[in-house]
């Protein structure tokens, strides 16, 4: 491995501990303040802190299906470090790098909760919209699915792409 994919790599890990890392803190701040209490408003009719245990995804949905979680999310960071690891370390994919880090984060902080307490400790709720209560992995992996959308739409050819696929061959 050169020393360019070396520092690459490095910061992937780093990066990766960082956000993931931000995200325990949050959750464990969560846990720590408003189990049990009442909700925290900080914009009356609109935005509050609320402690929620969810044993499911976004939106309620396959409540209680913790070892299928475990799996799926542990077959996507395979798959994202695959196709990180086997990025070209020009600058162009300097986005597609940085999306793959917090995507891996978010993925990652909501894996840790469900490893040790069988459910994601999710706080955030936009009471205005009413909009599902969740956490700050949440935001890393709605966000970083957002930003690889556009990358995908408008910045990459589809040939860039094609090449970061795992499961081909690569070209001498």
């Amino acid at each position: 491995m050169d020393v360019k994919k070396r520092k690459s790599c490095i910061l992937y890990a780093v990066g990766t501990i960082a956000l993931a890392a931000l995200d325990q803190l949050a959750k464990y701040l969560a846990a720590s303040r408003l189990k049990g209490n009442q909700p925290v408003v900080l914009i009356e009719d609109v935005f509050q802190l609320r402690y929620l245990e969810n044993q499911g995804a976004g939106f309620g949905l396959l409540q209680g299906k913790w070892l299928w979680f475990v799996i799926v999310t542990a077959i996507l960071l395979a798959f994202m470090a695959a196709v990180y690891f086997r990025m070209p370390m020009e600058k162009k994919y300097r986005w597609l790098r940085m999306v793959i880090t917090v995507l891996t984060a978010g993925a990652i902080g909501n894996l840790i909760d469900r490893l040790r307490y069988n459910y994601v400790i999710d706080f955030f709720y936009f009471e205005w919209i009413d909009f599902p209560i969740f956490n700050v992995a949440d935001i890393y992996v709605s966000c970083g699915v957002a930003a690889l959308m556009l990358l995908i739409l408008f910045y990459y050819k589809d040939a860039e792409l094609e090449a970061l696929w795992p499961f081909r061959k690569k070209k001498p």
